[in-house]
């Protein structure tokens, strides 16, 4: 069963680029909520706390229940905008969720057992993460924050498919009903490859190797060619 996070929010009046940068100067990050049957609302979360929990993963794969005073609206985040280099958020997209309603959404995947498997405790083998999440389709109150994969019987040679993964009740994985070349591989165990010194090219002219290191005294040079000489003066003998 999904996890319900509660989340405070307050409605704000105010809208537009110079109304987010005020925000932001007094400490609060521009949200807004959208979707459903309702009309989109402009939010604003405090900049703190709304920066903790970007860095928990329920946050992002949660329904979320939205506090606005006497009013709650179950959510989920669909956009979160961080400064280029500020640790801060700029502005942050919550949807609304219908209880009868399926929804899609990447959930992590969790890899458990993979340090003790076979293959994990053979030299030179490489264990190799394809996918860390995978998006899967179902009803709000079945949505996983995560789905786990065991890797403990994992062996060289070994693929682990997105068709292998154990999912819960009520919830499926839309891309696998695409075709058989959608249903990749998510873990890979195989040998590491060895380095191999590198040949020559085919081809490829061998450098002659010094003539001292040879052993042999290099070629003396040809001397120059004598002065003709000159010639002599007629009727002389």
């Amino acid at each position: 069963m999904a996890k319900i996070r509660k989340v405070p929010v307050e409605f704000r009046a105010d809208e537009g680029k110079g109304a987010s940068r005020r925000l932001r100067r007094a400490g609060k990050v521009p949200a807004i909520l959208y979707g459903g049957d309702s009309q989109p609302r402009a939010l604003q979360m405090d900049q703190l706390l709304a920066y903790r929990y970007a860095q928990n993963e329920w946050f992002y794969t949660s329904i979320l229940e939205l506090d606005v005073g006497n009013e709650t609206q179950k959510a989920l985040l669909r956009d979160l905008q961080r400064h280029p280099y500020k640790p801060i958020l700029l502005h942050i997209d919550f949807q609304r969720v219908s209880e009868t309603e399926a929804i899609r959404l990447r959930v992590p995947l969790h890899f458990l057992n993979q340090a003790t498997s076979p293959a994990g405790k053979t030299a030179g083998v490489l264990i190799l993460h394809e996918l860390n999440d995978v998006e899967i389709s179902c009803l709000p109150k079945d949505l996983p924050e995560y789905l786990e994969l065991d890797l403990k019987d994992l062996k060289e040679g070994d693929t682990i498919h997105v068709s292998d993964i154990p999912l819960p009740a009520g919830v499926e994985i839309p891309s696998l009903k695409l075709g058989r070349e959608h249903d990749v591989a998510v873990v890979v165990a195989r040998k590491a490859a060895e380095e191999q010194p590198e040949a020559p090219a085919e081809g490829a002219a061998t450098a002659p190797a010094p003539a001292a290191a040879a052993g042999k005294k290099p070629a003396a040079a040809a001397p120059a060619k004598a002065a003709a000489a000159p010639a002599k003066p007629a009727g002389k003998k």
